[in-house]
């Protein structure tokens, strides 16, 4: 098998980089997709999926979710909504995951993936990162906002990111450890980038 993972900071292009990769490797790509077949599977709404997805659970969810696996007579409000929990999510997004790696090569953008593969040996993990000021200023572009909103997204979509890695793998997201290969999507470009990691692919898995 083949997997490469793509994790990405917010802003840095990394999913147009993981796409045109793909593109290139003739690989399957596993991006958006994820939503929409996660939310297949649970009945969901692929809106909902988007809002739980990478966000850390609040206090009152973490608390809601142990009482109602605590006592099956508890019941409240949220338990009767019968929400799925971030590890029922986590394990449906894993086996969708799974699925798409028997069938062939794949990149997959984010999700965790990076921890969630680490034990595999048929993998390349790349992260792709940029200079805040640089998320900042591709943010604005790309969703039109100002500055002052395009920092936020930026500041908060990145720490939920990570909050998301450490709770659920207790990793760091952003060690260089966990990847095969750090890219700098300014300093480099998105076609740049893509290229580096086409590169990297090929010769991590033996491709012509």
């Amino acid at each position: 098998m083949a997997i490469l993972t793509v994790s990405r900071l917010y802003g840095s292009g990394g999913s147009e980089v993981a796409a045109i990769v793909a593109k290139t490797l003739d690989w399957a790509l596993l991006d958006n997709a994820v939503v929409d077949a996660v939310a297949a599977r649970m009945g969901l709404s692929v809106a909902e999926v988007q809002a739980r997805e990478e966000r850390v659970p609040s206090l009152v969810e973490r608390l809601t979710a142990a009482m109602a696996m605590g006592s099956q007579e508890w019941a409240s409000p949220i338990a009767d909504a019968k929400r799925p929990t971030d590890e029922q999510l986590i394990a449906v997004t894993r086996h969708i995951i799974d699925e798409a790696i028997v069938r062939g090569p794949v990149v997959v953008v984010g999700r965790g993936a990076q921890a969630m593969l680490a034990e595999r040996e048929d993998t390349l993990h790349v992260f792709c990162y940029a200079p805040r000021k640089a998320l900042i200023a591709r943010t604005m572009q790309r969703e039109g906002v100002s500055a002052e909103e395009a920092a936020r997204l930026v500041d908060e979509t990145n720490k939920r990111r990570d909050q998301w890695v450490r709770l659920h793998w207790e990793r760091d997201r952003r060690a260089h450890e966990n990847y095969d290969l750090s890219v700098n999507t300014e300093r480099f470009g998105i076609q740049g980038a893509a290229g580096l990691i086409v590169t990297a692919a090929r010769k991590r898995f033996g491709l012509g």
